[in-house]
């Protein structure tokens, strides 16, 4: 049974985007995320570069408490307020998804191409968080707002699931 279970951790896993498979190098999102901040009127900084260059190199989901201590070990004058106010701009500008799993923490990960449809599988046990590729969410969500007469601007589907391997052997292979 832990085979089958392992087995289909990693079937899980291999749905994950892997680091720059859709962007050839961070250079394109990085000019992006320069050309927003002028756009808003906002500076480009030296933190502010820190924060972003910090949130693409993570493969995983990430909290702001992290993200500050990984822009730190790239400038160590970026601070914890300009963590969380620079998290919004890169969300609305669309280079980080937000993932609200109900722990009352936030979570991050860069978007890495251009499908930003996915569905989350969040393990209850150890707060992993999953995202799988989702395009019949597109079809899904504009045919039933069409219906109401409205227009999509957002969505997204979350399940919460239980580990297998933890609930058989009290350990969980992702924890940690």
């Amino acid at each position: 049974m832990a085979n089958l279970n392992e087995s289909l951790h990693e079937r899980i896993d291999s749905f994950r985007p892997h680091l720059n498979s859709s962007i050839v190098s961070i250079a394109p999102a990085r000019e992006m995320f320069r050309q927003f901040l002028t756009q808003k009127g906002l500076r480009v900084t030296n933190q502010r570069l820190a924060i972003f260059d910090a949130a693409f190199e993570r493969k995983d989901h990430f909290t702001a408490e992290q993200l500050l201590d990984f822009a730190r070990a790239i400038d160590d004058s970026v601070s914890r307020a300009t963590v969380y106010r620079t998290l919004p701009i890169m969300t609305e500008s669309s280079l980080l998804r937000e993932v609200d799993i109900g722990s009352g923490e936030k979570f991050y990960l860069p978007i890495l191409g251009n499908s930003t449809q996915v569905a989350q599988v969040v393990c209850v046990d150890c707060d992993k968080i999953f995202e799988i590729s989702a395009p019949f969410m597109e079809w899904y969500g504009s045919t039933v707002s069409s219906k109401l007469g409205l227009t999509p601007v957002s969505q997204r589907l979350q399940v919460s699931a239980q580990c297998d391997v933890f609930r058989s052997s009290g350990n969980c292979p992702r924890k940690g």
